[in-house]
């Protein structure tokens, strides 16, 4: 049985590509820098790592998949993706293959800036983007979003402007920090979230799912069959070439794509769409491992999401605290 360990099970990217393999017959391993992450208590064996900005994040990691003897590592943090990619030969070495793309692929998916400029060199539609420092809107420039320019998560950061007097306010809680910053055209429209399967620089697969967000999160999701908006995934991941799952975020506009963000990685509805019919972690672990091609049928559905509690004894707790790993044998699932 081939083993497949996952990071940031605290998170929704980590849950949702833990909830995705759960009943695949491959054998799971759950990371997280957290001992109260819920994803831990709900494999077999767990260990809590260090933070990807620690020194020792890539040498515990490398411990733990020769230890385990990991066939394939799913990151579930954004801010693993670099660190993980710069040293994928480092876990090549060891026989773990860490399901992340190209550094440069990481840095347009990271940079917004990058990616309004990637993304329009190859003829795909983006709203506009800029760099916010020196920029001065006039009345018929809004709506206008003022973004984090690297990273950003959720709607942390975000400033939605209508009107001058929304800017000027903005640009007050940003004060001196304007160079960290990029404003966008704000495209009203429905808003997508696509997912993709990408193994051998091809595109093997896209389900694309309208979204209804609370916070920043997938609230509502609906899965659909359009034609148009894969076509303009298809077109991105073959011009940038991402490796394993790529989520790509649009709105539609006079059924026109306007892309505002990729994430080379899965997603938080990663699970949502395994419920539709579209398994992308098992699809991306079948090929990998077994050289099985990604078949699939979309189910057009809607997902609801709500919050589940997980019941954890407290002695496993202690114990995951104080030696920083876990081996349980209660099944419990997310």
């Amino acid at each position: 049985m081939h083993t497949i360990a996952i990071t940031g099970v605290g998170g929704g990217v980590g849950q949702s590509v833990l909830k995705s393999l759960q009943h695949s017959g491959y054998n799971i391993v759950a990371l997280d820098g957290e001992a109260l992450a819920a994803g831990l208590y709900t494999v077999p064996k767990s260990y809590i790592i260090p933070y990807s900005s620690k020194p020792d994040f890539i040498p515990a990691l490398l411990q733990i998949c020769e230890q385990e003897k990991v066939s394939l590592l799913f990151p579930g943090l954004d801010a693993e993706l670099m660190p993980l990619s710069l040293n994928a030969e480092k876990f090549k070495a060891i026989g773990t293959t860490v399901v992340v793309s190209r550094p440069q692929v990481i840095t347009i998916s990271d940079d917004k800036q990058a990616t309004y400029d990637q993304l329009t060199a190859f003829g795909i539609k983006v709203p506009f983007t800029t760099g916010l420092t020196g920029f001065v809107p006039d009345d018929n420039s809004f709506p206008l979003i003022i973004k984090q320019k690297v990273g950003g998560a959720r709607s942390k950061n975000i400033y939605l402007t209508k009107n001058k007097a929304e800017w000027n306010a903005a640009m007050e809680k940003i004060g001196n920090d304007a160079a960290s910053f990029i404003v966008m055209e704000y495209i009203e429209g429905d808003e997508y979230t696509c997912g993709s399967i990408n193994l051998n620089d091809e595109c093997k697969g896209v389900i694309v799912m309208r979204r209804i967000l609370r916070d920043g999160d997938t609230h509502k999701c609906f899965s659909e069959k359009n034609t148009v908006i894969e076509a303009a995934v298809r077109k991105i991941t073959e011009a940038i070439k991402p490796f394993g799952a790529c989520n790509i975020q649009l709105r539609m506009k006079d059924g026109i794509p306007y892309v505002f963000e990729i994430n080379a990685r899965c997603s938080g509805t990663t699970a949502s769409r395994t419920l539709c019919g579209f398994n992308e972690p098992k699809m991306i672990a079948d090929y990998l491992l077994q050289n099985i091609e990604p078949a699939y049928e979309i189910q057009e559905k809607t997902i609801l999401r709500y919050w589940k509690e997980l019941v954890v004894e407290n002695e496993e707790v202690n114990q995951m605290k104080t030696h920083k790993s876990l081996a349980v044998s209660t099944k419990r699932h997310l």
